[in-house]
């Protein structure tokens, strides 16, 4: 839980928990780590995005490839960038040579106190298919980067807004 504030839980998951204070009710990220968002963008100036089915909406999501980071056996201690590399491989199929740290926020602050570490992940080598765990049915795009928004609005799904809170933070990076 976030700190030693009197909190009452009222549930508890695998990754989660939900909790309330003062009578407001939120989820808690169990690892109590922030998870990672990864701006993808290749040689080719073409970000990588990811489409998947999400319970939570009913439907397929495009968003940055992302993911909770210690959420595996033996690499609970594993650091944001590990994390980021293997989410980026896992998801995608790219490696990547050069990684910059973009900033940290939070996701969605009246729901959760989960928070986000956004990198840029540059110099790309596709190394294998991607596609995700085998929990996953993980679909990559690659989009040009000029016109991501426009790629956006002709697929007509809905989007992780993240998504272009990393590319704008991506686009002032390499400004």
């Amino acid at each position: 839980m976030p700190d030693d504030r009197d909190f009452q839980l009222a549930w508890s998951g695998r990754h989660l928990s939900m909790v309330v204070h003062d009578g407001w009710e939120f989820a808690t990220r169990r690892t109590g780590k922030p998870a990672v968002g990864i701006v993808a963008i290749t040689g080719r100036e073409e970000v990588v995005l990811v489409e998947q089915f999400r319970p939570p909406v009913g439907g397929r999501v495009v968003e940055l490839p992302a993911g909770l980071v210690g959420d595996q056996a033996h690499a609970e201690n594993e650091s944001l960038l590990a994390a980021a590399q293997r989410e980026l491989l896992e998801e995608t199929g790219y490696t990547a040579q050069r990684w910059t740290e973009l900033g940290q926020g939070y996701s969605s602050p009246g729901l959760t106190d989960e928070s986000l570490v956004l990198f840029l992940a540059e110099g790309l080598e596709q190394v294998g298919d991607g596609g995700g765990d085998d929990s996953e049915e993980i679909l990559v795009h690659h989009v040009p980067l000029a016109r991501v928004t426009d790629w956006l609005a002709e697929r007509n799904l809905p989007i992780d807004l993240k998504l272009l809170a990393g590319l704008y933070a991506a686009r002032e990076a390499r400004n």
